[in-house]
């Protein structure tokens, strides 16, 4: 049986209901509402992976909000200090539309999040709905390596994507600003973006991309002939050696009583993997490092 409210807008259902009672759904431990939040308490997430909303977009979305109300709620929080006010944690273009269709307020699931759950979400959201432009995806997840302490394996899990995906897309992070614009505004693709990052004068080869509409392997042979940065594989000096990694290894093994691993990475980072088999092993480690 149809329900007889499908399809009707947040401004028919107000007149024909009244009020909208918040609904409250428990999840885990934290009880979630929804709630109608009106717009001048509401304010961005600096945090947000999506700094740029296609106008015509938003206008065919306030069209649609016009027509049938915004039928999917967004995520807020809670501002510290100022519990009247609330930050974007998902749909920043929905809370856009809303304005420019002239709504006073807008549903939405306040939760209480920290910083580094809201952007875990922000990201997520954008990443799975494919909203994001290649230079926001990057910066996105840089953010979360950087503000919250992952590793490139985390960001992997939690957005299900590889992680020579992630390393490939993030290469873009270290192009000029003036070319991260191109990027941006669809001049430049982020095959061509990857490929010119390894090059000393990243900028030049932008603009030989655009006017002489370069394929990416005429840019890959571009780069091959023009000058490296110095950061770039080409420039790295080779890896440890296999014999100094052992002695490294057996030395501090002896140090602190179990097995530990060197692993080397990209351009002379890595990490030491230090095994314990049980609690009273783990503190003391501890308290040998704190040593």
């Amino acid at each position: 049986m149809t329900s007889k409210f499908l399809g009707k807008g947040l401004a028919e259902l107000h007149q024909e209901m009244g009020q909208i009672p918040d609904i409250s759904v428990l999840t885990g431990l934290e009880r979630v509402v929804v709630k109608p939040i009106p717009l001048v308490q509401i304010s961005p997430n600096p945090d947000q992976p999506r700094k740029k909303f296609k106008e015509h977009e938003l206008q065919e979305l306030a069209d649609s909000i016009k027509e049938k109300g915004v039928l999917v709620p967004i995520i807020l929080r809670t501002v510290q200090n100022k519990p009247y006010l609330y930050e974007i944690v998902a749909g920043e273009r929905r809370y856009r539309a809303a304005k420019m269709a002239g709504l006073n307020e807008i549903p939405a699931l306040v939760k209480t999040l920290t910083n580094q759950n809201a952007m875990e979400i922000a990201l997520i959201e954008n990443v799975q709905r494919e909203n994001l432009n290649p230079i926001e995806e990057a910066e996105g997840y840089q953010n979360l390596m950087e503000k919250c302490e992952y590793s490139m394996a985390d960001v992997s899990k939690l957005i299900g994507k590889s992680e020579s995906y992630i390393r490939n897309l993030m290469r873009i992070n270290s192009l000029p600003e003036s070319v991260k614009e191109m990027v941006r505004n669809g001049e430049l693709s982020a095959s061509h973006a990857r490929t010119i990052a390894v090059s000393d004068n990243p900028e030049q080869l932008a603009h030989d991309i655009i006017n002489n509409k370069l394929s990416v392997a005429e840019t890959q042979k571009q780069v091959k002939q023009s000058d490296r940065k110095k950061t770039s594989r080409s420039f790295k000096t080779n890896s440890i050696d296999a014999a100094y990694v052992n002695k490294i290894e057996s030395k501090l093994s002896k140090l602190f009583d179990t097995k530990v691993k060197l692993r080397e990475k990209r351009g002379g980072a890595g990490e030491f993997i230090i095994s314990f088999a049980n609690r009273v092993q783990m503190e003391d480690l501890i308290n040998k490092m704190s040593k």
